[in-house]
């Protein structure tokens, strides 16, 4: 991807194609931190962009998590913490949904952009994604 395509943004989108990457991932970072009481200790939005082999580690280390959490998460459990200095109780299976929400809309800023720019952009249904999967295997 061109650095050009990597600065571009749209309106109505989180921002540059860069930084929605880094916040993505740092977002699902952070929800794997709610389910295991270890939040990230630094910001990643707050540091320059490390690359695609850094967003590429994050993504899998948190994709793998969240889909480990899911699979132990019992229907009832409650997560309780602080957020901006306020504390909460949260259905585990809605901060679940959140991860699954907060990725499919920033995806989706993504593809709106480059595909804006002529940039060719995979699919992102979940059946396809599927469907890729088992090919895979």
């Amino acid at each position: 991807m061109s650095e050009d395509d990597l600065a571009a943004t749209a309106p109505g989108t989180y921002g540059a194609v860069r930084d929605t990457l880094v916040h993505l991932f740092a977002s699902e970072a952070r929800y794997v931190g709610e389910f295991t009481e270890r939040p990230p200790e630094t910001r990643p939005e707050d540091l320059p962009f490390a690359g695609f082999d850094a967003i590429r580690t994050s993504a899998t280390a948190s994709g793998e998590a969240l889909i480990e959490i899911a699979e132990r998460t019992q229907p009832a459990e409650v997560l309780r913490g602080t957020y901006r200095g306020v504390p909460y109780e949260i259905p585990a299976s809605v901060l679940l949904i959140q991860a699954i929400n907060h990725a499919t809309e920033h995806r989706a800023h993504i593809v709106s952009i480059l595909s804006q720019r002529g940039v060719e952009t995979p699919g992102l249904e979940g059946i396809a994604f599927a469907s890729e999967a088992t090919r895979s295997q």
